[in-house]
Order: structure tokens, then sequence, then C-alpha cells
């Protein structure tokens, strides 16, 4: 029996096939592939894959209706590839349960990078995160990201976001933003701390509003949904 990671491809392109085919089996990888939804939904429910690529727009089952299938079910990484790269197909495809989404056209090198690492994830265990509404923190990797996408915070944006959501509904002083979150910058000036603060929270978007200002002392993370 191989000792490969075994990746189970849907898609119905058999060009795309091809290539994901060659490129996987390059990378190390034991492929096999179902070109229609529900064959490939009965495969993953039925054999032990290491990992799932998935288009969304398939015969037999969509690739929407692979992931409901697999919900309490199958606890196996899905990496959705499709060409249908709107937002709210994104979105959907994350609340289903998948892990990742890569958009066609893609780089082969980029899945495989991708793929990797979530297998790497799989092996080391469970990661530690927080999440801030929509936005998760992922401790380890110290990333900030919403439906898969980084959010591009720096690391000290990343500690002072830490440093409130772990504490949360107390008014928390710049002074003490600086000295717990920010000490490697030397030191610090109260208006750097805002600067800081005011980019994470354009950052975060609409969760920003989650850290609210304490006139004359300094910031507070309201984790509830009155926001």
């Amino acid at each position: 029996m191989s000792d490969k990671p075994r990746v189970l491809v849907v898609e119905d392109d058999l060009k795309v096939v091809q290539g994901l085919i060659r490129g996987l089996t390059r990378a190390g990888f034991d492929v096999s592939v179902s070109m229609d939804g529900a064959e490939g939904a009965q495969r993953v429910l039925s054999e032990p894959f290491d990992l799932v690529v998935l288009d969304l727009m398939l015969p037999g089952r969509t690739g929407f209706e692979v992931l409901e299938a697999m919900s309490g079910r199958v606890s196996i990484p899905v990496v959705v590839l499709s060409a249908l790269t709107e937002l709210p197909a994104r979105l959907k495809s994350f609340d289903l349960g998948a892990v990742d989404f890569v958009p066609k056209p893609f780089w082969m090198e980029e899945l495989v990078a991708r793929l990797q690492s979530r297998l790497a994830l799989r092996r080391e265990g469970p990661r530690r995160t927080t999440e801030v509404g929509g936005v998760i923190l992922d401790l380890d990797a110290r990333l900030a990201s919403r439906a898969g996408e980084d959010l591009g915070l720096t690391a000290h944006e990343f500690n002072a976001l830490v440093y409130l959501v772990e504490r949360p509904r107390r008014a928390i002083t710049r002074r003490q933003l600086a000295e717990g979150a920010l000490s490697q910058e030397g030191e610090v000036l109260d208006r750097t701390v805002d600067s800081h603060i005011s980019r994470v929270r354009k950052k975060l978007g609409d969760e920003g509003l989650r850290i609210r200002t304490v006139w004359g002392i300094g910031y507070r993370y309201e984790p509830g949904e009155d926001r």
C-alpha cells in the first residue's frame, strides 16, 4: 500500500484533470479522479483520502452539494479549485467547510504548496486559533484571515489585536498596549499606538468596530454582537 498522501480530484474538465494528474503525481501525491459530483461525493464518503481538490461546477452534483454531503460525516480537508470566483461562491464554500479556495486559472506550484501546507497542518494537529467575528486569528502562524484571505496585518498590528482580544471588555491604556504588544519598537508614543490601531481597524473592516476608543485612556475590545 502506498505511503503517499492520497488526494481525490473532483473535476469534469479533461484538460484540467490531465494537468492535475501530472502535476500532483510529480509532487508526490497518489491521485484519484472523479469527473462528476455524485461519484465524487460517494468516494469521499467511503474511501480514505488525505485531501480533496473540488471543482464547484460539476455534473451529477455541484461542488456545494459535495461539501454538504461531507458536512458532519468526514473531516477530510477540501481545497476548492474553481472558475466561479465571485465572493458569494467563495464565502459559501468556506461556510460549507472548505479549508481553501484556489481560483482558476491557477499555478500548479501554488496549488501544490497549498496542499502540502494543509497536510502539514493536519500532521501537526489542531492549531491555536481565536475568532474576531468573521476574522480568524491563527496564533501559531501569526496570521489574521477572513474567508481564507490573509488580511495582511504586520507583526505589530497582529500583536496589538491579539493583546486586545485576549482582554475583552477591559479598558486597555495606550501604555499597556505599547509595553505588552509593541515593546520591540522601543519607545512608543501615544500617536504611534493610535496609528497601529487605526490600521488594524481598517484591515478588519466592519469587525474593526469591535475595537472601541476609551477616551482619555486607550481602547477596549467588545466581543459581543452588539457593536
